[in-house]
């Protein structure tokens, strides 16, 4: 089997990872305060880096992010980024909304491109800015005519595009990237934890261990998706796991819709065909380039 072909499947697992086995675990542990369920998953993600790293022996690559002021500067922002889009991903699950979740990953990779255009200076052919122009529609179209604001999908949305632009101007290893930007939401997780404990809301403890060690999982559940497409899109292309990515919205709706049974109104259904149209004219435009 070619380099290619490894690549595809292994971003393609990633993807699936992301829009099915995530969902049925996150959506397994919903009954649990999501601010729990997301500190787990910060703290969690902490430990398996810190020995993957340490095993690998390349903690020295930690300290040299640490030595450059603009790196460190702006993991700390891409981190706290990922934390907004981690919370309210939980938090769309938690309360039914998986549907609307996948609208905005269905959408940040094109809002993406369009960041990367005024960040960046990149630049957009014909077909992206039809794409970019069909999200906008989208959007307002959804703004006005659904009962609620589509609030959590424009946060996925925005704060995954804002992480990638980010992350593609600090240029450094995902899993190193991912550790400090996780080390500097340990403050932010531990006074949650404070916050819970006062409260008596705290799951996690030696007295419900077949629970806690679930939610030990958080861990493993962020780690191994983003190694499997990392992977894959260095052993492919970035162009083709871009297309694969659309797995794991696909893989959200689709449980959000048939699995849990979550409201899909006719308004709602114009606003994501719209969508689809856009992606369709985003993976065309990928897919000429490979």
């Amino acid at each position: 089997m070619g380099e290619f072909n490894k690549g595809i499947i292994f971003a393609s697992l990633g993807s699936f990872w992301w829009g099915v086995i995530g969902v049925l675990y996150f959506k397994f542990i919903s009954h649990i305060d999501p601010s729990e369920v997301v500190s787990h998953r910060v703290l969690w993600t902490v430990v398996i880096l810190f020995f993957t790293i340490i095993i690998s022996r390349r903690f020295s690559l930690v300290l040299n992010v640490f030595k450059d002021k603009k790196k460190t500067l702006l993991l700390l922002f891409s981190g706290l980024l990922i934390f907004v889009n981690w919370s309210v991903w939980i938090y769309a699950i938690s309360v039914n909304q998986l549907v609307e979740a996948s609208f905005g990953y269905y959408i940040f990779p094109i809002l993406s491109v369009y960041f990367g255009n005024i960040f960046l200076n990149e630049v957009l052919n014909f077909k992206k800015k039809i794409s970019i122009f069909i999200i906008f529609i989208s959007i307002v179209y959804m703004m006005f005519f659904l009962e609620n604001f589509p609030w959590i999908g424009l946060i996925v949305a925005l704060s995954f595009s804002g992480y990638a632009v980010l992350r593609k101007i600090v240029s450094v290893e995902t899993d190193i990237g991912l550790f400090v930007e996780s080390l500097f939401l340990i403050p932010i997780i531990f006074l949650i934890f404070y916050n819970l404990s006062i409260t008596d809301k705290v799951i996690f403890s030696l007295s419900n261990i077949n629970l806690s060690l679930i939610l030990v999982l958080a861990g493993p559940m962020t780690v191994i998706p983003l190694f499997l497409f990392v992977k894959g899109s260095e052993l492919s292309n970035l162009g083709a796991a871009s297309m694969i990515f659309f797995i794991a919205p696909t893989g959200q709706f689709l449980l959000g819709l048939f699995l849990y049974n979550e409201p899909f109104l006719i308004n709602k259904l114009i606003g994501f065909v719209l969508i689809w149209i856009a992606v369709l004219i985003y993976l065309r435009d990928l897919y000429e380039k490979n």
